[in-house]
């Protein structure tokens, strides 16, 4: 039930990252959904994949809670475009969502903690579990090198903010293998 909660918690922040940051975009100036559209693909397409239907979705949102107004449509290729600017209520809820610090991303039981636990209860081979996962995040780390080699400055910062994560997952690995005959006497206890 925690996991579910917590999957349905991350999927709320996720949305409202969304919502936000294509509010943020719309601040630079008033636009249409298509424009939002490439602008998101320009700059976020690599972490985080947005249908235009999202988009489409999304603004009326915007626009349903006084972020955002239509100003006119134009004639298009299809459909009328209508035209959106951010409002005072959206530059203001822009700046409080730039303002406030991210949580960290670490967690009190991280799920590779529980599968050490239960394999040491189970009275399996626990180093060998933290082997393979240590083996997992050094090749993670080799394809994230990879692609800083000829990515542009921000796939190279997303890859650097991946990489230091991977860093402190190992460093937790090495810390855990070394405590391993500890935990043993205390999962045993």
């Amino acid at each position: 039930m925690e996991y579910a909660a917590h999957v349905y918690t991350e999927r709320i922040f996720a949305l409202m990252e969304t919502r936000l940051t294509l509010l943020g975009l719309l601040g630079t100036g008033p636009g249409h959904g298509y424009d939002l559209k490439q602008s998101w693909d320009r700059w976020f397409a690599t972490t985080r994949p947005l249908a235009f239907g999202q988009v489409y979705a999304t603004l009326a949102r915007l626009a349903r809670d006084g972020l955002i107004s239509q100003m006119k449509t134009e004639p298009g290729a299809g459909p009328e475009r209508k035209r959106y600017e951010i409002t005072p209520a959206g530059r203001q809820a822009v700046e409080t969502w730039l303002l406030t610090p991210e949580v960290p991303a670490g967690s009190i039981q991280p799920s590779l903690l529980a599968k050490t636990i239960i394999a040491l209860m189970l009275d399996d081979d626990a180093a060998h579990l933290l082997d393979l996962q240590r083996a997992e995040h050094m090749s993670r780390m080799r394809e994230l090198t990879r692609l800083k080699l000829n990515g542009d400055l921000r796939t190279v910062l997303l890859a650097d903010h991946a990489l230091f994560h991977i860093e402190a997952d190992l460093r937790w690995i090495e810390i855990t293998a070394a405590r391993l005959t500890e935990l043993r006497a205390e999962v045993r206890s």
